[in-house]
Protein backbone atom coordinates (compact mmCIF):
# COMPACT_ATOMS: atom_id res chain seq x y z
CA UNK A 1 0.00 0.00 0.00
CA UNK A 2 1.42 3.35 -1.05
CA UNK A 3 1.22 6.02 1.62
CA UNK A 4 1.20 9.56 0.29
CA UNK A 5 2.92 12.33 2.16
CA UNK A 6 1.12 15.62 2.54
CA UNK A 7 2.84 18.35 0.51
CA UNK A 8 4.65 20.96 2.61
CA UNK A 9 2.99 24.15 3.78
CA UNK A 10 1.59 26.39 2.29
CA UNK A 11 0.57 24.02 -0.52
CA UNK A 12 -2.43 22.22 1.09
CA UNK A 13 -4.41 25.36 2.10
CA UNK A 14 -3.69 27.05 -1.24
CA UNK A 15 -4.86 23.99 -3.17
CA UNK A 16 -7.98 23.75 -1.00
CA UNK A 17 -8.77 27.41 -1.74
CA UNK A 18 -8.26 26.94 -5.48
CA UNK A 19 -10.41 23.81 -5.75
CA UNK A 20 -13.22 25.32 -3.68
CA UNK A 21 -13.16 28.39 -5.94
CA UNK A 22 -13.14 26.37 -9.16
CA UNK A 23 -15.86 23.99 -7.93
CA UNK A 24 -18.01 26.97 -6.98
CA UNK A 25 -17.67 28.59 -10.39
CA UNK A 26 -18.28 25.24 -12.10
CA UNK A 27 -21.53 24.81 -10.15
CA UNK A 28 -22.76 28.36 -10.74
CA UNK A 29 -21.47 29.13 -14.25
CA UNK A 30 -20.77 25.60 -15.57
CA UNK A 31 -17.23 26.67 -16.47
CA UNK A 32 -13.84 26.96 -14.86
CA UNK A 33 -12.26 30.37 -15.57
CA UNK A 34 -8.95 30.29 -17.44
CA UNK A 35 -7.73 33.19 -15.29
CA UNK A 36 -8.01 31.08 -12.13
CA UNK A 37 -6.18 28.20 -13.85
CA UNK A 38 -3.41 30.52 -15.11
CA UNK A 39 -2.92 32.21 -11.74
CA UNK A 40 -2.93 28.82 -10.00
CA UNK A 41 -0.34 27.43 -12.41
CA UNK A 42 2.01 30.40 -12.10
CA UNK A 43 1.69 30.39 -8.30
CA UNK A 44 2.36 26.64 -8.16
CA UNK A 45 5.55 26.94 -10.20
CA UNK A 46 6.78 29.89 -8.13
CA UNK A 47 6.01 28.26 -4.77
CA UNK A 48 7.43 24.88 -5.84
CA UNK A 49 10.65 26.61 -6.96
CA UNK A 50 10.80 28.52 -3.67
CA UNK A 51 10.24 25.40 -1.54
CA UNK A 52 12.42 22.91 -3.44
CA UNK A 53 14.80 25.04 -5.48
CA UNK A 54 14.40 26.09 -9.08
CA UNK A 55 15.39 22.81 -10.74
CA UNK A 56 13.55 20.31 -8.56
CA UNK A 57 10.60 22.64 -7.90
CA UNK A 58 10.10 23.47 -11.57
CA UNK A 59 10.59 19.81 -12.53
CA UNK A 60 8.05 18.52 -10.00
CA UNK A 61 5.52 21.19 -10.97
CA UNK A 62 5.99 20.43 -14.68
CA UNK A 63 5.74 16.66 -14.13
CA UNK A 64 2.56 17.11 -12.09
CA UNK A 65 1.07 19.45 -14.68
CA UNK A 66 1.76 17.09 -17.56
CA UNK A 67 0.50 14.09 -15.57
CA UNK A 68 -2.77 15.82 -14.67
CA UNK A 69 -3.23 16.92 -18.27
CA UNK A 70 -2.52 13.44 -19.64
CA UNK A 71 -4.90 11.72 -17.23
CA UNK A 72 -8.00 13.60 -18.43
CA UNK A 73 -7.06 14.28 -22.06
CA UNK A 74 -8.48 10.95 -23.34
CA UNK A 75 -11.83 11.71 -21.71
CA UNK A 76 -11.82 15.17 -23.26
CA UNK A 77 -11.14 13.65 -26.68
CA UNK A 78 -14.10 11.32 -26.15
CA UNK A 79 -16.19 14.36 -25.19
CA UNK A 80 -16.77 12.87 -21.76
CA UNK A 81 -15.34 15.90 -19.97
CA UNK A 82 -14.72 19.56 -20.74
CA UNK A 83 -11.44 21.36 -21.38
CA UNK A 84 -11.73 23.27 -18.10
CA UNK A 85 -11.68 19.98 -16.20
CA UNK A 86 -8.49 18.91 -17.99
CA UNK A 87 -6.85 22.25 -17.22
CA UNK A 88 -8.02 22.06 -13.59
CA UNK A 89 -6.44 18.64 -13.06
CA UNK A 90 -3.23 19.87 -14.72
CA UNK A 91 -3.16 22.90 -12.41
CA UNK A 92 -3.70 20.75 -9.33
CA UNK A 93 -0.91 18.49 -10.56
CA UNK A 94 1.47 21.45 -10.54
CA UNK A 95 0.78 21.85 -6.84
CA UNK A 96 0.77 18.23 -5.66
CA UNK A 97 3.12 16.50 -8.12
CA UNK A 98 2.78 13.49 -10.40
CA UNK A 99 2.25 10.80 -7.75
CA UNK A 100 -0.49 12.54 -5.81
CA UNK A 101 -2.28 13.76 -8.97
CA UNK A 102 -2.68 10.13 -10.04
CA UNK A 103 -4.47 9.45 -6.75
CA UNK A 104 -6.57 12.60 -7.18
CA UNK A 105 -7.58 11.51 -10.70
CA UNK A 106 -8.48 7.96 -9.65
CA UNK A 107 -10.52 9.28 -6.74
CA UNK A 108 -12.24 11.78 -9.08
CA UNK A 109 -13.13 8.94 -11.46
CA UNK A 110 -14.80 7.05 -8.61
CA UNK A 111 -16.61 10.11 -7.20
CA UNK A 112 -17.67 11.30 -10.66
CA UNK A 113 -18.77 7.81 -11.71
CA UNK A 114 -20.90 7.22 -8.64
CA UNK A 115 -22.34 10.74 -8.88
CA UNK A 116 -23.23 10.30 -12.57
CA UNK A 117 -24.94 6.96 -11.95
CA UNK A 118 -26.96 8.36 -9.04
CA UNK A 119 -27.88 11.44 -11.11
CA UNK A 120 -28.85 9.28 -14.10
CA UNK A 121 -31.03 7.06 -11.91
CA UNK A 122 -32.63 10.13 -10.32
CA UNK A 123 -33.47 11.56 -13.74
CA UNK A 124 -34.80 8.21 -15.01
CA UNK A 125 -32.24 7.99 -17.84
CA UNK A 126 -30.50 4.72 -16.94
CA UNK A 127 -31.73 2.89 -20.05
CA UNK A 128 -30.18 5.54 -22.33
CA UNK A 129 -27.02 5.53 -20.19
CA UNK A 130 -26.61 1.76 -20.64
CA UNK A 131 -27.33 2.04 -24.38
CA UNK A 132 -24.63 4.72 -24.65
CA UNK A 133 -22.14 2.49 -22.85
CA UNK A 134 -22.99 -0.41 -25.14
CA UNK A 135 -22.56 1.78 -28.24
CA UNK A 136 -19.23 3.12 -27.01
CA UNK A 137 -17.97 -0.36 -26.12
CA UNK A 138 -18.80 -1.55 -29.63
CA UNK A 139 -17.03 1.32 -31.42
CA UNK A 140 -20.11 3.41 -32.11
CA UNK A 141 -18.38 6.60 -30.99
CA UNK A 142 -15.76 6.16 -33.75
CA UNK A 143 -18.45 5.94 -36.41
CA UNK A 144 -20.13 9.04 -35.09
CA UNK A 145 -16.82 10.95 -34.84
CA UNK A 146 -15.86 10.12 -38.43
CA UNK A 147 -19.33 10.62 -39.86
CA UNK A 148 -19.22 7.09 -41.29
CA UNK A 149 -22.35 5.80 -39.72
CA UNK A 150 -25.30 6.62 -37.62
CA UNK A 151 -25.25 5.91 -33.97
CA UNK A 152 -28.66 7.13 -33.09
CA UNK A 153 -28.37 5.27 -29.80
CA UNK A 154 -25.84 7.73 -28.37
CA UNK A 155 -27.67 10.61 -26.75
CA UNK A 156 -26.68 12.74 -23.81
CA UNK A 157 -28.19 11.79 -20.49
CA UNK A 158 -27.13 15.15 -19.06
CA UNK A 159 -23.99 16.78 -17.80
CA UNK A 160 -22.47 17.33 -14.39
CA UNK A 161 -19.99 19.98 -13.25
CA UNK A 162 -17.05 17.55 -13.11
CA UNK A 163 -14.87 20.20 -11.50
CA UNK A 164 -16.82 19.43 -8.32
CA UNK A 165 -15.76 15.78 -8.47
CA UNK A 166 -12.15 16.84 -9.07
CA UNK A 167 -12.32 19.26 -6.13
CA UNK A 168 -13.84 16.62 -3.84
CA UNK A 169 -11.19 14.11 -4.92
CA UNK A 170 -8.44 16.63 -4.21
CA UNK A 171 -9.80 17.29 -0.73
CA UNK A 172 -10.17 13.56 0.01
CA UNK A 173 -6.64 12.83 -1.23
CA UNK A 174 -5.11 15.70 0.76
CA UNK A 175 -6.95 14.80 3.95
CA UNK A 176 -6.15 11.08 3.59
CA UNK A 177 -2.42 11.81 3.20
CA UNK A 178 -0.11 11.53 6.15
CA UNK A 179 1.75 14.44 7.64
Amino acid sequence: MLILSLPPQPIPPLVVGLVVLTASTDIVCRRIPNAVIAIGLVAAFVIQAFLFGPVRGFGDALAGTLSGFALLLPLYLLRATAAGDVKLLAMIGAWVGPTMILHVALTAFVIGGVWSIVWTLYRGRMQQFLLNLWSIAHGGWRLQQNGLGTTSGIKSVGTLPYGVAIAAATLVTLFMSTV
